[in-house]
């Protein structure tokens, strides 16, 4: 027979969902039918699973305005179909204008892509994503003998690659020579002072290598 703390913590989710859906209805009867028949965002978010950074709540918006995805380390792999799926979604049927990548500075996956240690089979393919962008940076990152320091500014160039790594897909490329959208920003929210900093921006249409340039859209 269980009885653990555990089951309890997860029964108070449960317990705290009926206070805010009843909180919600008491603010605005048609809160849910409303929202249920509504979903026009502007933006595509591409994030952290870091618990501590979740998307609305630091840009102050609401359910409905931001689609969201979120992977360790906000990562743009190629082969990752959970994303392009995602990613698909949002430029082609909802018709985002904005997509944003968004790290934060402490970032777990970023300070474990610095070491050398094995993390067994799935997360050290994951992290060997960013250990690439580290060799791609490698005489700046190791001019920074601070490592708090270094880990933050791999964060941002993470960031900045990943914002290049989605300029790199056909979806991206034909949203741009279509219509003419989405802007593609990078940013880094501080979980110290709650603020986004922008790193990185391309504006619709934006060359990129012709490597990655497709001319048979």
């Amino acid at each position: 027979m269980a009885s653990s703390s555990g089951n309890k913590s997860y029964a108070k989710l449960l317990q705290e969902n009926k206070l805010w859906a009843a909180g919600k209805i008491k603010e605005d009867p048609d809160y849910f039918n409303r929202l249920a028949h509504l979903q026009t965002p502007e933006f595509l978010w591409i994030g952290c699973s870091d618990s501590r950074v979740p998307a609305n709540e630091i840009t102050g918006t609401q359910p409905g305005e931001i689609f969201v995805h979120r992977n360790v380390a906000n990562l743009v792999i190629n082969t990752d179909v959970n994303l392009l799926s995602v990613l698909d979604y949002a430029v082609k049927h909802l018709k985002v204008k904005h997509v944003i990548i968004c790290g934060h500075y402490g970032c777990g996956g970023i300070k474990a892509a610095t070491t050398n240690t094995d993390y067994k089979y799935v997360l050290n393919m994951w992290l060997r994503n960013i250990k690439d962008v580290y060799r791609l940076h490698r005489a700046e990152l190791d001019s920074i003998h601070d490592e708090e320091l270094r880990c933050d500014r791999l964060v941002e160039l993470n960031v900045t690659e990943q914002l290049m790594n989605l300029a790199k897909t056909s979806i991206i490329q034909r949203a741009w020579k279509e219509e003419q959208r989405p802007d593609l920003h990078g940013w880094v929210y501080g979980l110290k002072d709650g603020l986004i900093k922008p790193v990185f921006e391309m504006k619709a249409g934006t060359h990129i290598d012709p490597l990655y340039e497709y001319d048979d859209l």
